[in-house]
């Protein structure tokens, strides 16, 4: 396994362990002793997982304090565009997204730090993400930002979008408990 930082600090981009065969393949997601040297404080508390179908955008989201948490995004099957943005206000590139390609062929995942949002984009399958996060669900503290409201050229037009995702706040209206 490698670990690469990206421009967003702390986010970093995951090259996982793998190993194919005669018999199929073998893929190390998590090592606890890699993540320790790179990391302060990581410990597993949900794994869950999302199905999208192709067109679909899930996204931005992200919990607010003190329910805020970092997380590892991988792509089981399918192929999708990951995007990052920082939220955190100190951030020198706050409120500027950034697109990972994760998908069944490079194995790679992304470990999105705390105060960050999270969205992607399926591109031409039906796809898996699946989220090792270090806090447990809070709906009260569950929030997004505005897909269409961050300065990206996004390289897809009209999106499938939940009722929730479309009717999240634009990020310049958006107050930042990201300090």
């Amino acid at each position: 396994m490698k670990l690469e930082p990206t421009p967003i600090p702390d986010c970093l981009l995951i090259h996982t362990f793998q190993e194919s065969d005669e018999r199929g393949l073998f893929v190390k997601l998590y090592n606890s002793g890699i993540y320790a040297e790179n990391l302060s404080d990581f410990h597993i508390k949900e794994i869950y997982y999302s199905l999208s179908k192709p067109k679909v955008f899930r996204g931005f989201h992200f919990q607010l304090p003190p329910h805020d948490h970092a997380k590892i995004v991988f792509c089981n099957f399918g192929a999708v565009i990951d995007y990052v943005v920082d939220l955190r206000t100190s951030s020198q590139v706050y409120g500027v997204p950034f697109a990972f390609k994760l998908n069944d062929e490079n194995r790679r995942a992304i470990l999105i730090p705390k105060g960050c949002a999270h969205g992607f984009y399926v591109i031409d399958r039906e796809s898996m993400l699946t989220y090792v996060v270090e806090t447990e669900y809070s709906p009260n503290h569950d929030s997004g930002i505005l897909w269409s409201s961050v300065n990206y050229d996004f390289e897809f037009k009209n999106p499938i979008l939940s009722d929730r995702d479309k009717n999240f706040i634009a990020l310049k209206n958006f107050d930042s408990p990201f300090k």
